[in-house]
């Protein structure tokens, strides 16, 4: 008995040194003997799932834990059991066991914290860090202000800001960073960067006061950061510096799936439907295992709906429904998911099937059918269907008084030329307003739009009541003033007489301008040109006396031709075409020459004899009269030369060339 008492004593000994020096792995060897003399052993099994726990060993915890649980009790084992839990993504299981334990520790209320951060419970895990803040004094201070921070930025981004200021104070880049998510949230994305800034200074100072921190691992922590400045970038709306930024964490391959998710999403999209082939690759790292436990609910929605987008744009219309219909059964009552479905079958040309499923959603949400309704009319528009269009937008109740759903349903009707139902929406419009916000500004702007639309549309009558109802809330407008007189012109000429009588006179609405002097600066398009001298040759006094000014009529130059010499008498012929001209020649070109020295040796024709005769050419009349000179008139038997044609003499023609054979050689 004395030596099984010294050897438990050793063991536990040993388990204490190996657990003092972190070496978990003897240390529950150690365990594991000491179980062997007692399995009922409530510390030894405890200190057994403290080291598989400090092992990773979460499944096998918690199977010690579930399977001793009243030896171990379920007070004393409560921490571990949510931890190993919490590890394990059972969040919800491990909430559980933290709200039915009865302990309160520090280390119980911090993991109680990072359960509620985990379920997106912010309001509550923020009471719950302000509590350990206010009533802890250890050195992990600075950890539960950064955790805090985290949950005050998710509560700008993801859910209802608080209205409380903290005081937390930008000592590290992780507060920093934080601080950065909540101005993020806000909107304020100008401070967002100088924040982000400022932490990726702290950063890289921090970490390099580290000796064991190679350059990776600081690239590898200021990953998040800039993959959170690119978005910044993006929505200040310089896309091609942020999709460098993103490409350049990608790159780094960051062991955080989480951060790859989210970057990749977001290249995607900046792709939209351009670049699709990048796209397809970046989808591949959204599907990393885990990724489900380090984004909230909206990230991963975000992410699902961009695939399903995707699936559209890349044309596989089977996978796009697949998605939006696993969309749709994830979120019931969300729009999107369904406007993806109706995408898909517009793209399809089956606009009945969209509009069903339109409106089978807006039947049962009719909470979210304002958006939905809008799709109908714009589908309706498409096919030309303006009229439906306007009954559907004329039954969303919220948008029905908006100003921008008047102009709308005005500038339709006024297209299908229903000046009627567009007045009538106009006076629907007024009657709500003058009811809920009377004389005010929008409904004014209403009455004056009203007015000029009648007016427009030769609806003077009608529109009188809206021109007193503006006149009445300013008696000074004098352009409201003269469209009331002349609307009543057409009724009430009297009642148009006496209106008359609140205009302006003549005097007080002319202006004090000097119209010579503004016609004569610099910014005139028009100069009015004064009055030239009058001589007394000009002046004419008719009976009255009153003196007529003759105005001289100024003589054009006609314009001469080019290359014309004034001192040399024009041609008289020169009205006549070349050919009818007396002294036409005929051109030299395709004038066949006689044919001299042809035939037989010392043969000559008679023509050519003739020619080649200078004592008879000599002697003869010339054939055409010189310009300038008399020409007698012409005979009756002589034939004008456009009537004249070609004598053609067949001793003269030339035969047509015989095109050579090809082949072999002739021989004589």
């Amino acid at each position: 008995m004395a030596s099984a008492a010294l050897s438990v004593t050793a063991l536990w000994n040993e388990v204490s040194r190996h657990g003092q020096n972190g070496d978990y792995t003897r240390a529950l060897k150690a365990i594991n003997k000491l179980l062997q003399e007692n399995k009922d052993d409530a510390t030894a099994l405890h200190c057994k799932v403290v080291c598989l726990i400090h092992n990773g060993n979460f499944k096998e915890a918690l199977n010690v834990i579930n399977t001793h649980t009243k030896v171990l009790g379920s007070d004393a084992i409560a921490f571990e059991k949510a931890y190993s839990e919490y590890r394990l993504n059972r969040v919800e299981n491990a909430l559980k066991t933290i709200e039915n334990t009865n302990q309160e520790t520090n280390k119980l209320k911090e993991l109680y914290g990072q359960v509620l951060y985990r379920l997106e419970r912010y309001e509550k895990c923020l009471t719950v860090y302000r509590d350990l803040i206010r009533n802890s004094q250890d050195d992990y201070e600075e950890e539960r202000k950064t955790n805090m921070s985290a949950v005050v930025a998710a509560m700008n981004i993801w859910d209802k800001p608080p209205l409380d200021d903290f005081g937390l104070h930008e000592t590290t880049y992780e507060l920093c960073y934080n601080l950065a998510c909540s101005l993020i949230g806000q909107g304020r994305l100008t401070e967002a960067m100088k924040k982000l800034q400022e932490a990726e200074v702290l950063c890289s100072q921090s970490l390099s006061e580290d000796s064991d921190m190679t350059e990776e691992d600081i690239n590898a922590e200021l990953a998040i950061i800039h993959s959170q400045m690119a978005y910044v970038i993006q929505l200040q709306g310089r896309t091609e510096d942020a999709l460098q930024l993103y490409n350049q964490v990608i790159k780094l391959k960051p062991a955080d799936v989480g951060l790859v998710a989210v970057t990749a999403n977001n290249i995607i999209t900046i792709n939209k439907d351009q670049n699709v082939f990048d796209s397809k690759k970046k989808v591949k790292l959204t599907n990393a295992e885990g990724v489900e436990h380090k984004l909230v609910r909206k990230q991963i929605q975000a992410i699902d709906f961009n695939k399903a987008l995707l699936a559209l744009y890349t044309n596989q219309a089977e996978q796009c429904r697949k998605l939006a219909s696993s969309l749709q059964a994830q979120n019931p009552g969300h729009p999107r998911p369904v406007l993806i479905q109706v995408a898909q079958f517009c793209k399809e040309k089956q606009h009945s099937k969209a509009l069903e499923l339109l409106q089978s959603f807006s039947q049962k949400h009719p909470e979210r059918a304002a958006e939905i309704k809008l799709t109908m009319a714009q589908l309706y528009l498409v096919q030309g269907h303006v009229t439906k269009a306007c009954d559907i937008l004329k039954s969303i109740e919220d948008y029905k008084y908006k100003a921008g759903m008047v102009s709308a349903l005005v500038t339709m009707y006024s297209h299908e030329e229903d000046i009627d139902s567009a007045i009538d929406v106009f006076s629907q419009a007024i009657q709500y307003f003058q009811e809920n916000q009377p004389n005010s500004q929008a409904h004014l702007f209403l009455v004056r739009e009203a007015a000029n639309y009648k007016l427009k549309y030769g609806r003077k009558k009608e529109a009188i009541s809206d021109l007193e109802q503006l006149w009445k809330q300013n008696p000074k407008d004098t352009h409201t003033l003269a469209q009331l007189i002349s609307a009543y012109s057409l009724v009430d000429q009297e009642k148009a007489k006496s209106l008359s009588k609140h205009l302006p006179s003549p005097d007080t609405m002319s202006f004090k301008v000097d119209v010579d002097e503004l016609e004569n600066s610099h910014g005139a398009t028009y100069v009015r040109k004064k009055p030239a001298k009058v001589t007394g040759e000009n002046m004419q006094q008719n009976e009255q006396g009153h003196i007529d000014i003759k105005k001289k009529k100024k003589k054009k130059k006609g314009k001469l031709p080019k290359n014309c010499d004034p001192k040399v008498a024009p041609d008289p012929e020169r009205w006549l075409p070349m050919r009818e001209r007396s002294y036409y020649r005929g051109k030299k070109k395709g004038k066949k020459k006689e044919q001299i020295g042809k035939g037989t040796q010392g043969a000559t024709s008679g023509a050519s004899a003739e020619l080649l005769d200078a004592s008879k050419t000599a002697s003869s009349p010339p054939t055409s009269p010189r310009p300038g000179s008399t020409v007698s008139a012409p005979s009756s038997n002589i034939v004008p030369p456009r009537q004249q044609k070609p004598a053609a003499s067949g001793g003269t023609r030339k035969k047509p060339q015989q095109k050579k054979k090809k082949g072999g050689k002739s021989g004589w």
